[in-house]
């Protein structure tokens, strides 16, 4: 589901890996994790990995990025729930993803 919604994006490639995030940064090259802060409760457990990241790896530095307010409050747990009781969900996500949400609790 994610390939349609970065096609546009020339410089984005999307890859599945197995094992440890750091262990992937390193294959590829990269010098930095860049993890999303929605709230202070993301805060601690982000904190904690990103620690453990630096004590397996040394070279490769956590960033932490904040979202848009509108997007602060929304999880995927929450968006699964909303999918799940019939909500929309459009607002959230891309309409394929909207779509197969719809399409997997439809059941």
């Amino acid at each position: 589901m994610i390939l349609p919604n970065v096609a546009q994006f020339k410089n984005v490639e999307v890859t599945v890996f197995g094992g440890l995030l750091v262990d992937f940064a390193m294959e590829q090259k990269a010098d930095a994790i860049i993890r999303g802060l929605r709230a202070l409760s993301d805060f601690e457990f982000e904190f904690n990995m990103a620690l453990m990241n630096r004590h397996l790896q040394p070279a490769i530095e956590t960033i932490f990025v904040m979202p848009n307010e509108q997007y602060s409050y929304t999880s995927s747990t929450l968006v699964k729930q909303v999918a799940r009781y019939g909500g929309q969900v459009a607002h959230f996500v891309p309409p394929n993803v909207a779509a197969a949400l719809k399409k997997a609790f439809a059941k």
